[in-house]
């Protein structure tokens, strides 16, 4: 009877738990799957079919580091119960923080063009019209908002996090070398050696995995859903969860792109999807319908980021719980990124292709002074209180903020001076 007790209390202890999880999690898991954006998926799908699966190492080194980044917004919005953009004016004055917000918005509105390059990309594929495919995302993304709840919206996108896992058993489908595959997570650069191209495709590698907009993204959501310092635990797995499916993800699409397409030259998934249907028609279905489903979540979360934090700044209503009458500069300025980036991915002989990549490349280089903001108000001991930085969670995140300002420093130095590294 003493065992059958014991038995009955961890069940019922594990049932509460996972009870209190569900609850909790949701931002995590949105943020670090939504990472994995029609940029993300491009940026995947080139790395796999130029470099084959000899990156796939470094792919699953940016899973940890995009957690680092992220548990620090858990604790800041759960602790101060307030966005990112709010808590820089607050800490830094309105000189920094307009300087923050200028970086997301310039950020913010060339990732979503991407987005919809992306969904209009993957649906020409099976000819259905840019235009058509712009208002329809349009429909779909007003339709996700304007009922006025936050657990709505949360449901509907955990939904497309979902279907964004639709790499997986396409990887399987076309049974990649196992030992190939662990082979590539053995650090090494690819033949060659450092080249142009290959500091390019580390720092867009980096740039869709840990972005500006996934900072003020996810401390907005946690202060919008409600999480509190006691959840705390709960919302680090929640991101912990989310950054194991963004690396799983990334690394699964790298290795059909790897082995179905290494050495052939793409420019994009859709391109990718293209060359895949005529000997893979099911593969080339699946990576188009994820980029699809990537464009739509990277897009849904983004515009959120914008419309959080300019009604942080201004003092706006800016809740999914409320009514469009409740808060109209929030939704209005949610719309207005909406319609100003489907519109410009109808400019005939617009560069598509290479805003995708140029973008990821963009966030790469902006995103240190974003992470230095994040360190400086974890270390706040007046704000934080006892969920300030640890000295390891300092020098893990300087270390992370380092190592990004010499990829970007790598590669600015690689466009001046071309015959610097090997071709």
């Amino acid at each position: 009877m003493n065992i059958l007790s014991r038995i009955y209390y961890h069940i019922h202890r594990y049932i509460k738990f996972l009870k209190i999880f569900a609850m909790v999690a949701g931002p995590g898991i949105i943020v670090m799957v939504a990472d994995n954006d029609a940029g993300g998926i491009t940026t995947y799908a080139v790395t796999g079919a130029k470099y084959g699966y000899s990156l796939i190492w470094f792919l699953v080194l940016l899973g940890p580091i995009a957690y680092c980044v992220q548990e620090m917004t858990v604790r800041l919005g759960a602790v101060t119960k307030r966005g990112h953009a709010e808590a820089i004016f607050d800490a830094f004055g309105s000189f920094w923080g307009w300087f923050s917000l200028l970086d997301l918005v310039i950020t913010n509105w060339l990732t979503m063009i991407t987005e919809f390059i992306g969904m209009t990309a993957a649906l020409s594929i099976f000819h259905i019209p840019p235009v058509l495919t712009v208002v329809i995302v349009w429909i779909i993304m007003a339709a996700m908002i304007i009922q006025g709840r936050y657990w709505t919206w949360e449901k509907i996108a955990i939904f497309l996090c979902i279907i964004n896992l639709i790499y997986i058993p396409a990887a399987f489908m076309i049974h990649p070398s196992v030992s190939d595959v662990l082979g590539g997570l053995v650090p090494h650069l690819p033949k060659g050696g450092l080249t142009n191209d290959l500091l390019f495709l580390l720092m867009a590698n980096v740039g869709t995995t840990i972005a500006p907009w996934m900072v003020f993204f996810q401390q907005s959501s946690i202060v919008d859903k409600g999480t509190t310092e006691k959840d705390i635990r709960f919302a680090r797995i929640d991101t912990i969860v989310g950054s194991f499916l963004t690396v799983l993800v990334a690394v699964f699409l790298v290795i059909v792109t790897g082995k179905l397409l290494y050495g052939t030259p793409i420019a994009s998934a859709a391109e990718a999807a293209t060359k895949l249907m005529p000997t893979n028609q099911l593969v080339g279905t699946f990576v188009a319908i994820g980029l699809f489903d990537a464009g739509l979540l990277g897009a849904i979360c983004i515009s959120l980021a914008s419309s959080w934090a300019f009604g942080e700044v201004f003092g706006w209503a800016h809740s999914l719980n409320n009514k469009i009458r409740e808060a109209p500069w929030f939704y209005a300025y949610y719309f207005f990124m909406l319609v100003l980036a489907g519109t410009v991915v109808l400019i005939p002989n617009a560069p598509l292709i290479l805003i995708t990549l140029f973008v990821q490349v963009v966030a790469t280089t902006l995103l240190p002074a974003a992470l230095v903001f994040l360190i400086l108000l974890l270390n706040n001991e007046q704000m934080m209180g006892r969920y300030k930085n640890t000295m390891f969670q300092n020098i893990a995140n300087y270390s992370i903020v380092i190592g990004l300002i010499i990829l970007s420093t790598g590669y600015s130095i690689s466009v001046m001076f071309p015959t610097l590294f090997k071709k």
